[in-house]
């Protein structure tokens, strides 16, 4: 039906849209070229069906589906978890050092993510309920502490 270079430039136009817009962009193209028919668009375009007949019902109906961006996505284990920052912090205080050469504001620390994963555990928080060691460094870092090596400043 289209040639790929028109195919493309249509793609392109629509990644380009979020939400309602997109949506009646594809619902549009869909109006045009393909008869209405989601199928047919996802099976040509590359589409979701789903997303073009949504498209096609706001158009129709003049009633627009609410879109909840913010609403997506994890929540911060700190959030999740309300002690967990000062736990984090009671453990690691002991293990920490300032830069040598005070360059930046982060606290050095001589502890790894693991071990405050262990500690943690220890601590009563269950296996399933805690964050993985990546997450824990994650953390670290929000919370002003760099998983560097200790340095020793040379005089």
């Amino acid at each position: 039906m289209f040639s790929e270079q028109v195919r493309k430039t249509i793609k392109d136009a629509a990644r380009k849209l979020t939400g309602h817009k997109r949506r009646a962009f594809v619902a549009q193209v869909s109006l045009d070229y393909f008869d209405g028919n989601p199928r047919k668009t996802e099976k040509c375009m590359g589409w979701d069906r789903y997303t073009v007949n949504t498209g096609i019902k706001e158009l129709k109906t003049g009633i627009r589906c609410i879109e909840n961006f913010s609403g997506r996505g994890n929540i911060r284990t700190e959030e999740r978890l309300v002690n967990i920052e000062r736990d984090i912090r009671d453990i690691v205080e002991p293990h920490t050092q300032a830069d040598p050469d005070f360059k930046n504001p982060y606290a050095y620390l001589k502890i790894t993510a693991k071990l405050v994963r262990q500690e943690l555990l220890k601590k009563g928080y269950s296996d399933d309920e805690l964050p993985t060691e990546y997450t824990i460094g994650k953390m670290l870092n929000r919370l002003g502490y760099s998983l560097k090596r200790v340095q020793k400043k040379a005089f």
